[in-house]
Parts: C-alpha cells; structure tokens; sequence
C-alpha cells in the first residue's frame, strides 16, 4: 500500500507541475493590481516633515526691498557673460564673487565620452559661517545653462545676489558654498566628485578650497532673459542618479516653505496642472517612476545624491504674478531650515514614490508590486528544475486494463531503484513487452505492488553545460557594454542598428551551433531556462531594494520568459520565437525612443555620457542581465526549430 501511494504521489507531482504558469501569470496580474491601487488615499500618505529642528517657514525673510536692485545689476552682469569666452566669463564670476569678501576658487573640466569633448569650468565660493567650525556646509549653485538648454541668466544671478546677502547675515551655523558650474550636469558631478576625491586628475582638476561634510545642495533655474520673468508656480525635481532621491525630508521643506509661507504652487514631474484627481495621482507616479527607471540626471543636483548629500532643484515655470523676489525668499527660508540641523537628514524616507507635492507612497508599501513579479521567475525556475529531474515520457496507469505501446527509452534514465530492505523485483514475461508498458513487482514489508518501471528511475541533471552556457550568455554582455560606451559618436548608430539585426539572429544561430555540436538533450535546454530565470528572479528581487522602478520595469519586458518552452518545431515553436524577438531589449529600447520621439542616437550620446560622467548603470542591468535573460529564452525556444 505504501508503494502504491508513492505511486500516486508521482502522478499527483505531475499535475501539480501544471500550476506554476498559471500562478506565474496570478503574480503578473496581483503586481499591476497593486501598482493600480496606490493612488488611491488607503494606500498613500499625506507628507509630513519628520526632522522638527527644520522648522520650515517659521523664520522671516528678508530678501526683499533694495536687494532687488542688486538682482536686476547681477542678471544684466550675468546677461554679458553669454558670448564671452569660457577663461573671460570665469574670471568675471570670480570678481563678482570676491566683491563681496568670499573666497573664490575654480576647476577646470574635460571629459570625452564617446569621443566627444564636454569641458567647461566652475566657478565656486565659499561663505565661512561666522558661527560654524568649518566642519558642515550647504550648497547653492546654479548652472549657466539649464537642463532644457536654455540660459539661466536669473538662476546664476540669484545665486550671486543671495552671496552678497548671506554675507552680511552672522546666524550661519554651516558654511555655505555658491556654485556656478558650466553646465547642468556635467559640471557639478566634475566639483562634487573632486570635493569627496574620486575624480580622475587627469580629466577633472582638484579643488583648490573646501569646507566641511556637504548637508544638502539646492540648484536653481530660473531662464528669465536680462528683463525679467515673472513665473506661475515652482517645479521641484528630486530624482538623481540610478533612481537615488533624497530625504523626503527636505522635498517637503522646500514644498511647505514655497507653497506655505510664500504662496507659490509646487508641481512635479512635469505636471503642470494637477487636480489631485486618481488619473493625474497614477500618471504622477509612473513619470516618476520612468525616470527612476531609466536613472538618468535629472538636473544639477542628481551628482549630489550618490554621495548621500540630499539635493533637489527648483525650476520655475509658467507665467504668472511670482517674481524673483518670492523665489529669492523661498531659497533664504529654506538654508534658515538647513541651517538649523544638527546632524544629517535621516528620520524620513528615502524610497517612496510621490502622487503629487503632498501625498506619496512609502517602500513598504509599493515594494510587493516588483517583488510579486520578480518571484514568478523563480517559481517558474522552481518548476523546471523539478520538471529536468522527472521521467521525460507519461507515466501510464497500473490500473489500466487497455495495452499500450512499449514508450521509448528516455537517454537520461537510469536502474530502477533498489528499496532499502531489498525487496524481491520480477518482471512481466517478454511476450507482454510488446503490448503493455514495462512494470516491476515490488514487495517490501509484506506488501505487493506492480509499479510501471518508469515510475522508479532518478533521472540524473547534466549541469556542466547549462550552467556553462548560461555564464557565457552573461560574460557575452560585456561586448555591446564595452563597445556601445567607446565608440565614437559617428559610430554609434550604424553599430546599434548592426546590433539589432544581430540581436535577432543570434539564438537561431546558437542554437543551429549547438545542434551540429553537441546538441543538447530536452533535459538540458530545460536547466538552461531554468537556470536563467533564477538568476534573473534573484537579481530583480535585490534590485526592487535598490531601484523598484527598473526592477519593475525590467521585470514586465521580460515576463514572456517565464510562459515560453521548448516546443517540437511548426507555428507553436514559431510564434514563441515571434514574440521573444518583439521583447528583445535591443527592439524596445529602439521602440521607447521612437515613442518619445527622441532621436536614437541622441539616447546612445546620453547614455555614453551617463556611463563615463554621472556613473549610470542602467546599460549594465540592460546588458548584463535582461539581454542574457532573453538571449537563453530565445535559444531555448530556436533549439525546437532546429
């Protein structure tokens, strides 16, 4: 009876094998439901400032009256500088900054991503706090031109108004460093990588003056022309580098000061007129979400980020009754708030998404969506290796009374099994071989069972070459890694284009290399599956930790992998290797640019920069982890065409 029930243990295993593709596609669905609900007031919170020594909007401004004069010179000054060049321009800005009793210093830059030259120079000066040791400091900086290209005549003249200002304040308990650098992004990541020491000498020039541990960074873009501008409401852009943010801490300081104390609206990713409604709260988080993904900089204060330095930008949009002045204000209220910390910002968040300037979603709530669907890899994984392990052929039933054909013999099975005590085994006379499947009797603690003899064998895995191939699709990565973040700008498009017909062909190639070699046995194509989705399953699940959005994202575009199989050839085997060549990674990058309507080669130049600039990963989990995931699924799938 015990023998029997083993029996019926296996073929109930063999049902249960069935359940994985369906509970894969469950955990699909749970984590987009889940994604779809955080908008929603039960699962989001309304933000709060956590650190109470910020204390923002509690102190009176000043920068008002006669200091408006002194912008309108500065914003004709900087208006002048825009044609000069770029030696002339520094020593201009150096002698606007010593003219109000500041230490002044400078930093070249020169940087050749993708053989292209980006050199410019900083200019920076340092107020020593009349109260400070010189052991924290505050950065305000501007760039001299925005992030949309345009010049920023009023962000560099406030910051140059708001130094000659600060000077002649003695509350500061914090240095505070003024940074104008010679470009958005670029530039800042070149000084603060020299402020901490881990720039390249040869490339970015040390920095000839420091202060203390930077506590928060502030950049501003205000591209009003030397007449002046008046603005509508303040875009606050939080996101940096591979998704990294910033306390939420000091985002809501910046909101509760401008939209509190000096009435200016607060807006975010780009949605200028949000009515607080579901759809603008979920199109709020996925724009967000998207530029967490792609991880790209988002402005100067995204090189801070990576340094644990909380940072955020203030861009003023629009067209309304806001001047500079209530700008000006908002960025004096907000260093007062800064100023008065007495460690680092660190009781708030650091992962969360925001729906709108005051309502967002903390990690313990959205992280279930990407893990959900980074563990049906795994459950799939589970699955085929449980499935690699059993016997390839049907098992028939004992208890069929219709005789069947004697199945073929599988290459990777084995003896039966002996019993622990020996049992006595007999088989089925020879005759019966030819008409009924070959069964064993087996007797062991006074029982007796004829049990098919494909129930008994182990089927031992072959492990070299799938662990062999699926390592090699991972090291073979490194290639287009390499070579899209060195080639010349001239030569990075026919490359992406070479690659992307490459792409395609590759599996089919592979698998055709393998078939005439040493072609591999179902059992191993599917430990080459299994094998790749664990390690796919493992990495998204550490990545949803670090970067949810492009565990997310990531883990969606490969979501076809978990349903595909090797099949017996004919328009099964075609149309899974059809829809794996539509997901493939080189494909959906092309079509994402197209959909943005964003020149290809510009995305190439971009994420070039990013990799030898700002440090992005974004082409290594690209390369080194999607593309490998697809290329072993893709394979898979070509070896049942070939």
């Amino acid at each position: 009876m015990a023998l029997l029930a083993t029996l019926l243990a296996l073929r109930k295993d063999a049902r249960i094998l069935k359940i994985p593709p369906y509970l894969s596609a469950f955990l699909i669905l749970v984590g987009l439901g889940w994604l779809l609900v955080l908008p929603l007031n039960e699962y989001s919170r309304a933000t709060y400032v956590s650190e109470n020594a910020l204390l923002p909007g509690q102190v009176h401004t000043y920068f008002t009256g006669s200091e408006h004069n002194i912008f309108r010179a500065y914003r004709h000054e900087v208006a002048g500088l825009v044609d000069m060049p770029v030696q002339q321009r520094t020593e201009k800005l150096s002698e606007l900054f010593r003219a109000t009793n500041l230490k002044v210093a400078t930093q070249k830059y020169a940087y050749t991503p993708s053989g292209r030259n980006i050199s410019n120079e900083n200019v920076y000066a340092v107020l020593q706090g009349p109260r400070a040791d010189a052991t924290e400091a505050i950065v305000l900086m501007a760039s001299l031109k925005t992030m949309d290209d345009e010049h920023n005549y009023s962000g560099v003249a406030l910051v140059l108004a708001l130094a000659r200002y600060f000077k002649r304040w003695s509350l500061w308990s914090k240095d505070i460093i003024f940074l104008v650098s010679g470009d958005s992004t670029s530039g800042p990541q070149a000084w603060v990588d020299a402020y901490h020491d881990a720039h390249d000498p040869s490339k970015v020039e040390s920095l000839a003056i420091k202060s203390g541990a930077l506590q928060g960074a502030v950049g501003v873009e205000y591209p009003a022309g030397p007449w002046g501008h008046r603005y509508d409401k303040l875009h606050v852009v939080y996101d940096g580098t591979n998704g990294q943010l910033p306390n939420l801490d000091l985002f809501n300081t910046a909101v509760n000061i401008a939209s509190g104390q000096m009435g200016i609206r607060c807006t975010l990713q780009r949605m200028w007129n949000h009515r607080d409604t579901y759809q603008e709260r979920l199109q709020t988080m996925l724009r967000g979400m998207l530029s967490q993904g792609l991880g790209h900089a988002t402005g100067p204060h995204s090189a801070f980020i990576p340094y644990h330095i909380d940072a955020i930008t203030l861009v003023t949009v629009g067209d309304g009754w806001h001047d500079e002045m209530g700008l000006g204000r908002t960025v004096e209220s907000l260093f007062r708030s800064l100023n008065n910390l007495l460690e680092h910002l660190h009781q708030s968040f650091f992962f969360y998404l925001l729906l709108e300037a005051k309502r967002f979603v903390s990690i313990g709530t959205y992280l279930p969506s990407a893990m959900l669907i980074a563990a049906n890899f795994s459950i799939t994984a589970i699955a085929l290796w449980v499935q690699s392990g059993r016997w390839q052929e049907p098992i028939p039933n004992p208890a069929a009374t219709k005789p069947v054909s004697k199945p073929a013999t599988s290459e990777s099975s084995i003896e039966p099994k002996k019993q622990a005590e020996e049992p006595t085994q007999q088989e089925e006379p020879p005759e019966q071989k030819d008409t009924e499947p070959p069964t064993t009797l087996v007797s062991n603690d006074g029982a007796t069972a004829i049990i098919p003899t494909a129930a008994l064998p182990i089927s031992e895995r072959p492990l070299f070459l799938p662990a062999a191939f699926v390592l090699t699709a991972h090291l073979f990565g490194l290639i287009p890694l390499a070579i899209f973040n060195t080639l010349p700008v001239e030569e990075l498009y026919p490359s992406f284009l070479l690659a992307a017909n490459i792409t395609i062909l590759l599996p089919l190639g592979a698998a055709f290399f393998l078939s005439q070699f040493n072609r591999p046995t179902p059992q191993e194509t599917t430990l080459i599956h299994c094998f790749s989705l664990l390690f796919l399953g493992m990495f998204l699940s550490a990545l949803a930790t670090l970067n949810f959005s492009q565990s997310l994202m990531v883990g969606l575009l490969t979501a076809p992998l978990s349903f595909v199989r090797r099949g017996k050839g004919g328009l099964g085997s075609a149309a899974q290797f059809a829809l794996l060549a539509a997901v493939n990674p080189v494909m959906v990058v092309q079509a994402a640019a197209y959909a943005a309507k964003v020149p290809m080669l510009d995305v190439l130049v971009k994420a070039a920069e990013g990799w030898e600039i700002w440090g992005l990963w974004t082409q290594v989990v690209m390369w080194l982890v999607w593309w490998p995931a697809w290329f072993c699924g893709s394979v898979v799938v070509a070896s049942g065409l070939i």
